[in-house]
């Protein structure tokens, strides 16, 4: 399969994230660090996008919805919690989501485009 140059960006960003989502698991138990629920919820998340990147990956349009689909939960989860979290995890958070909004946008117009597609 050929794959477009917005999906693989979309694809690698979005997976970055979820690896990035996991890896904050190290923070729990921090005196300033986010929620230990939204930390949960986000590691979850972050396998979700993974397996549905690894899906996406070999073709699989269902794997790129799963993809956007966990992202966007990831990004909303963050943002309604913000008020509890340290004031220097704000900004993280907000970078993140728009790297999320780019990731999804470029993966949202390649299924748009019907670029997965069996073979």
């Amino acid at each position: 399969m050929t794959r477009s140059t917005s999906t693989t960006v979309g694809l690698a960003l979005c997976a970055l994230l979820g690896v990035v989502d996991i890896v904050s698991l190290g923070g729990l138990g921090a005196d300033d660090g986010p929620p230990v629920p939204i930390v949960l919820l986000g590691a979850v998340l972050g396998v979700i996008t993974l397996v549905g990147a690894r899906m996406a990956w070999r073709g699989d349009p269902g794997g790129a919805l799963v993809v956007v689909v966990s992202r966007v939960i990831s990004a909303l989860s963050a943002a309604f919690f913000v008020d509890d979290v340290p004031d220097w995890l704000a900004p993280v958070v907000g970078d993140f989501a728009v790297l999320t909004i780019v990731g999804v946008g470029l993966l949202v117009v390649s299924l748009r485009g019907r670029e997965f597609s069996a073979a």
